[in-house]
């Protein structure tokens, strides 16, 4: 065996051979796809104790070290509770993930309480998910223009990589400013309503896709979400105007989602290799523009919790649970031969990853 071959302890020379190779078609690897649904028939139904402990129990921890960080007298103790409440409400709210692709009865209840304890408290509520990840799953618009959740990002202009970063930190602000005045406003100004529909309703990177207008059951659930996080973001404004709630609270607030918010952007980057220029892909393909960083890396389970440590083999085997991933990485990599294209979307670090793609972009302009 050559010194560089592909296998699960050679991920640069993996990035390396992906990279070479990036304008050459990759056709459909049957014996991958075949293999992946064999040994992982048994782990597509989602197990609700894991679910509802795991979220609660993130939750918990999450506000309480938000209380931590707005009451304490010390700064020092006040920036390491801050620091938990990032982590721990980041995890909390990853789960908008998980709930586009699990069937609402498999978890009776779980959808509406991540909105109320989560998506509307921090004006994410999920439909701004819904209906959008589901496109970014479809074989013929993944990596395309189509695409809501995808930027060549590999192939742009090396400052595109911090300033999609730097815009994330912005987000609080901007999803209070379109809560608390464009909703309402919208609700009377039909061409506002149109332009906050399609534009400022998902939790998109493409900055060209236009979203289409809710129908059936999710424009129920959306108006209602809506209509909840527009009240509790005017509240929120008033109560800080009104000093009933102190502006420093506010800020370490503010400070906390950002924080989220940023941690999620930095996981995006690293999420996919970006080299796509807009081209349908195979599933295979896919899933070698995707990324594992699979154990004996520690780190991702802060930084890309609830399975998306997982990212390619999610794209490889979407309806698989976050809690089962693990077990099923574990059964490919003992089935599949070390020359399978299985461990080409393995990679060891964050830091790899983000040099990589900084790097690859700066090389390429």
């Amino acid at each position: 065996m050559s010194s560089t071959t592909i296998s699960p302890k050679n991920p640069a020379a993996a990035t390396a051979s992906r990279r070479a190779n990036a304008a050459v078609p990759v056709p459909e690897d049957v014996e991958l796809i075949r293999t992946a649904a064999k040994v992982t028939r048994d782990l597509n139904a989602p197990k609700p104790l894991i679910y509802w402990a795991d979220f609660l129990a993130s939750t918990a921890v999450g506000y309480g070290s938000l209380a931590g960080a707005i009451f304490s007298p010390s700064t020092a103790v006040a920036v390491a509770f801050g620091l938990i409440a990032v982590l721990a409400l980041y995890r909390a709210g990853s789960f908008i993930h998980e709930l586009t692709h699990i069937r609402r009865n498999a978890l009776p209840g779980f959808h509406f309480a991540w909105n109320a304890l989560f998506g509307v408290p921090m004006l994410i509520p999920s439909f701004m998910y819904e209906g959008i990840h589901s496109i970014h799953h479809r074989t013929r618009k993944y990596g395309t223009v189509e695409d809501p959740e995808y930027l060549p990002l590999a192939l742009m202009k090396p400052w595109s990589v911090p300033l999609f970063v730097v815009v994330a930190a912005l987000a609080p602000v901007a999803l209070l400013f379109r809560y608390a005045v464009l909703s309402p406003l919208s609700a009377v100004i039909p061409p506002l309503r149109k332009l906050v529909v399609e534009r400022y309703s998902g939790l998109i990177i493409n900055p060209e896709f236009r979203r289409k207008p809710p129908e059936g059951e999710l424009k129920r659930r959306w108006l209602a979400c809506e209509i909840g996080a527009s009240i509790w973001a005017i509240a929120l404004l008033a109560l800080v105007a009104t000093d009933v709630i102190p502006l420093r609270a506010f800020l370490i607030f503010l400070a906390v989602m950002s924080g989220s918010v940023v941690l999620n952007q930095i996981r995006t980057l690293v999420a996919h290799l970006w080299e796509n220029d807009g081209q349908e892909m195979t599933v295979t393909a896919q899933y070698l523009d995707s990324v594992n960083v699979p154990p004996p890396a520690t780190l991702p389970a802060l930084w890309a919790p609830v399975g998306l440590r997982y990212h390619a083999l999610h794209h490889l085997l979407p309806g698989v649970p976050y809690h089962s991933l693990g077990e099923a990485h574990r059964r490919l990599a003992a089935e599949l031969p070390s020359e399978s294209k299985f461990y080409r979307a393995d990679h060891d670090s964050l830091w790899t990853l983000i040099t990589g793609l900084v790097r690859g972009s700066a090389g390429r302009n």
